[in-house]
């Protein structure tokens, strides 16, 4: 399969549509036909100038949805509450999951309560007494105040209902310790209205910047940079950013952390490229924090709400950080995709994996790969993964991180997903797993039409949205797939969003139908479709040895309260005579009752 792949992917298909990054020789092939295109490309965020639906930015200016802005970005910058911008679901900030008539499905939170300093409809402390300083500004941490336990209740409760009738869902993974998880930190610097240099995060729905020294959430080393960061601008005589006059330097610090390594990037993102006294300003934060690995000035020049700006100085260091997830190595720069939660990640991949139940020999295809982390692991144990990805940076890391981890069994293609998979069916190809990690918004029809002509025997789907991710279920259903398993893990406590694996799998048409029965219809009880009486028999036998009769199994199931159907295995009279169950076989059935949730 493998071979037959190499041959078939790199003449064909690499050929025609997409430019393969070879993590061999790393040289490029042929241009995708959108290669840099970023995949956000229809989403929308907030700029001060453009088209598009306005609201209310800083000082009252007003500010637009700019979806074109937005497509240029390439770093996947995720929110402090795990969502991307391009996420943001509504216009009340949350993307909780809905019910199929529209209502959301958290009647537990409602965000006028965070207004009013409200409870969490009695399912949590008031906001008032919030554990955060700021959480009715920041609207990033929904569930902060409530219990752990209860957050895990409530999310578990929002899969559950949005794959009711799916597939069963097993019980949510939580942490140990739901704080301070967040290894990426980012920071907006602004000045209050006395003149004092603040950092901290927009308030919801606006620009207002509200000063944030310590998060709750947020990698706590983190923290103490920015603050240092803060600290030394005025001694610089370094202005923040203006968003107003488009005056000012600093607009943004990102900071990232390898959980594993300890490394630590610094991102200043400046409105120039020109940095007086840069070198000293470098040498004093490292005198500071030599715990720094390397310091990066991004420059974003932009009117755009944006974090990033497409060019970058290294100014200490070697212009990245490298982490470890699941025994492999990962090369993170300023822009890479990297899950937030490294101690969740491992836990949600490694769960990925053994549902894909690898041996060694299948072809896997990683849709949506990113910067290669779910492929790269999957690797050790395939015969050959292929990695799909819109982003183009992603994809030159993804190569880097082929190659720091030797590993030669995978090849990454820049392209679109589901256009990559409708080129390979049409050249005949197959694969035996495909996994598959969209972005909140879902995947496509016409990827999923996709999956199903490459005769993917599973597919594993990793989901940030619950309610796409039903959607998408429900869609594969209609392909032949059967969703086996769904694995709730939670990546982002303290906030609404949850991420969850599923398991699919290829029914075989030719011993499988789809057959769509109405119990009450066929007037069956409801304790009757859980087992029928042939299935009571025959655990009956193979349990304990013993023949039982229906008339048997009916006197257990009267003695139990189980209504029966009417004139079924019952006297013709009061007075007609039967035989009773033996002692000995009643045991027997009353322990199939219970076996098969009947009693």
């Amino acid at each position: 399969m493998a071979e037959r792949m190499e041959r078939g992917m790199a003449g064909k298909i690499a050929g025609k549509t997409a430019k393969r990054m070879d993590t061999g020789s790393g040289k490029e092939s042929r241009k995708a036909v959108d290669g840099d295109k970023d995949r956000a490309k229809d989403s929308k965020h907030k700029v001060r100038d453009g088209e598009g639906k306005t609201g209310v930015g800083k000082s009252g200016k007003r500010f637009a949805e700019d979806g074109d802005a937005l497509s240029k970005q390439r770093s996947g910058e995720k929110r402090r509450d795990g969502s991307l911008p391009r996420e943001r679901k509504g216009t009340d900030g949350l993307s909780a999951p809905k019910k199929q008539d529209g209502r959301g499905l958290s009647a537990g939170y409602r965000r006028e309560d965070s207004k009013r300093g409200g409870s969490y409809g009695g399912r949590g402390t008031r906001r008032s007494n919030s554990i955060c300083p700021v959480l009715n500004l920041c609207g990033g941490c929904q569930l902060l105040d409530m219990e752990y336990a209860k957050q895990l209740d409530f999310k578990q409760k929002q899969v559950e209902e949005l794959l009711k009738g799916l597939c069963p869902v097993k019980p949510i993974i939580g942490m140990k310790d739901p704080f301070h998880y967040r290894n990426k930190v980012h920071a907006v610097f602004d000045r209050d209205k006395k003149g004092n240099i603040i950092s901290g995060i927009y308030e919801e729905n606006t620009h207002h910047v509200v000063p944030v020294e310590k998060c709750l959430i947020e990698n706590q080393k983190a923290d103490e940079i920015i603050g240092t960061i803060r600290g030394m601008l005025k001694s610089f005589k370094i202005r923040t950013y203006d968003e107003d006059t488009g005056f000012g330097l600093l607009r943004h610090v990102l900071i990232r952390k390898g959980f594993s390594t300890g490394e630590i990037m610094v991102v200043l993102v400046t409105a120039s490229p020109v940095f007086p006294s840069k070198n000293n300003f470098v040498k004093a934060l490292r005198e500071k924090h030599p715990e720094i690995t390397t310091i990066v000035q991004n420059i974003n020049g932009r009117g755009t709400s944006m974090v990033l700006g497409d060019k970058e100085h290294v100014l200490y260091g070697k212009g990245y950080i490298v982490d470890e997830l699941c025994g492999c190595r990962f090369r993170i720069s300023s822009k890479s995709f990297y899950q937030v939660n490294s101690v969740q990640t491992e836990i949600l991949y490694e769960k990925a994996l053994s549902l894909s139940g690898l041996t060694g020999r299948e072809l896997v295809v990683d849709a949506y790969c990113g910067i290669g982390t779910i492929g790269i692991i999957a690797s050790k144990a395939a015969g050959k993964v292929i990695g799909v990805e819109l982003n183009q940076d992603a994809v030159r890391d993804a190569v880097n991180n082929a190659k720091m981890n030797g590993i030669d069994n995978i090849r990454f293609y820049c392209n679109d997903a589901g256009r990559f998979l409708v080129n390979m069916a049409e050249q005949g190809e197959k694969a035996d797993v495909v996994i598959m990690d969209p972005p909140r918004s879902g995947s496509t029809e016409e990827f999923m039409d996709a999956v199903g002509k490459l005769g993917a025997g599973k597919v594993v789907y990793v989901s940030c949205n619950p309610e796409t991710l039903a959607r998408d279920v429900r869609y594969m259903k209609k392909l032949g797939y059967r969703a086996v398993e769904a694995w709730p893990v939670d990546m982002f406590p303290g906030t609404v969003h949850v991420e969850t694996v599923v398991l699919l799998s290829k029914l075989n048409t030719k011993q499988h139908i789809e057959v769509e029965l109405n119990l009450d219809e066929l007037d069956l009880t409801s304790a009757e479709s859980k087992a029928t009486y042939e299935e009571i028999k025959t655990y009956v036998l193979e349990h304990t040895g013993l023949k039982v009769s229906h008339l048997y199994i009916a006197q257990v199931k009267q003695k139990y309260g189980i209504i029966e159907r009417e004139n079924y295995n019952k006297p013709k009279s009061v007075n007609s005579r039967q035989p009773k169950c033996p002692s000995e076989k009643e045991a027997a059935i009353t322990e199939a009752l219970k076996h098969f949730g009947m009693i």
